[in-house]
């Protein structure tokens, strides 16, 4: 049966409406937006009764895949390739061990819980993720942004994204054949380092000569069609190889920073971004079966608090074993282990999308974004008293 367009554009009305609504009651009530876009779909969507508010829900999936792309792509913009180098072994060494130790401990909590293996394993991948935008603006209201802690907490977070969007592109090529062995997996790796080896490699020396062409036109609308067409391609191409679309538009946007547009280039994406991201949220909160959260409330907290120890004590570990103070270490620790975020919730979508996990996963994550992204801006203001209390204690030892 045709869609018809005045059904989309009724569909598009309440889904912005809603949204812009609770978004609203979010900024009054001081909380990420992310929360009320989440509410706004719980709303509209078809597990609240009496009745779905929108006509076609795969309208608003589809626009949900374009917002992976562009929030993706924007998040790319924040790291050229020089400062993805210049971020210090130390930062890489506590990325590995907090990503892996969290999904590590995840997955045996989940096979624990009895779940299946890729509902574990995607879980696992979502609790590993830290929230960098959340975290960041947490530190910044908190005026901490400056502090040495806060250094290593961007540091870390930037690789961790790297981290966590290539075991992704991993999980869902595996996910797709459904073959565990160790050859598949060893391909599905390969694959991955291939992609985002050729892309650096190759498209360094090209895209960003080929944004500076376009931008010398000063025209912001032909510079926007372009580096949108970066996006969009390296996504179409990473998904092509069976690799997650948020791959390809990650390390497009990595590419287009690199360019001297890079910052004309944000600002015109941005505004694009922040549309469909709040789509893509809300898509999250329609597939949310709010009459389901008393079945999946219980092992979301388990997991929040797996999470939460797991990222702490690597962390902490971690920073004390490449010779940071203890401080910095606690408020390292405390930080990184604070929040979830949008990545978690992409990471849950990407394997719903290839059919790998149950029903419960996505509102499962869902949930567990909401509550830890109420609960940082908490954790981090308590992380550091305890971090200066500790401290103080310390100089009045000696």
């Amino acid at each position: 049966m045709a869609i018809e367009a005045t059904q989309v554009i009724q569909d598009f009305a309440i889904i912005m409406v809603v949204a812009s609504v609770m978004a609203l009651i979010s900024y009054r009530l001081k909380q990420p937006m992310v929360i009320g876009y989440i509410g706004a779909g719980m709303i509209v969507g078809p597990y609240t009764p009496p009745f779905a508010l929108i006509l076609h829900p795969e309208i608003l999936n589809l626009l949900a895949e374009i917002g992976i792309v562009l929030l993706l792509f924007v998040v790319g913009l924040e790291y050229p390739i020089a400062k993805l180098r210049s971020i210090g072994k130390k930062a890489l060494f506590i990325a590995f061990s907090e990503a892996f130790g969290t999904f590590g401990l995840g997955y045996v909590v989940g096979q624990a819980m009895g779940m299946t293996l890729f509902d574990s394993l995607f879980l696992a991948l979502a609790i590993s993720v830290t929230s960098t935008v959340i975290v960041m603006r947490v530190l910044e209201e908190l005026g901490m942004i400056k502090d040495e802690s806060s250094i290593v907490i961007l540091g870390v977070a930037v690789i961790e994204d790297i981290i966590i969007v290539s075991m992704l592109a991993v999980l869902q090529s595996v996910a797709a054949t459904g073959n565990l062995s160790v050859q598949e997996i060893a391909i599905s790796i390969g694959m991955v380092l291939a992609f985002i080896g050729g892309v650096l490699f190759f498209g360094s020396k090209t895209v960003p000569r080929f944004v500076d062409l376009i931008g010398k036109t000063n025209h912001y609308d032909v510079v926007v069609v372009a580096v949108l067409g970066v996006a969009f391609g390296l996504s179409f191409i990473a998904n092509q190889l069976g690799i997650s679309v948020a791959t390809g538009a990650f390390f497009a946007g990595v590419l287009v920073a690199e360019s001297k547009s890079q910052a004309v280039a944000k600002v015109l994406a941005t505004p694009l971004k922040d549309m469909f991201a709040a789509l893509f949220f809300v898509s999250v909160g329609a597939l949310m079966d709010v009459t389901v959260l008393p079945m999946f409330i219980v092992p979301a907290l388990i997991l929040i608090a797996t999470s939460f120890a797991a990222k702490f004590i690597t962390v902490y570990v971690a920073a004390k074993a490449q010779g940071l103070g203890k401080k910095t270490a606690l408020r390292a620790g405390f930080g990184l282990s604070a929040s979830g975020g949008e990545l978690a919730l992409v990471t849950a979508k990407g394997g719903a999308d290839v059919g790998a996990t149950s029903a419960f996963v996505l509102p499962m994550v869902g949930a567990m974004t909401i509550i830890t992204t109420f609960l940082s801006p908490y954790v981090i203001k308590a992380g550091w008293k305890i971090s200066d209390r500790i401290k103080h204690e310390m100089d009045k030892a000696k």
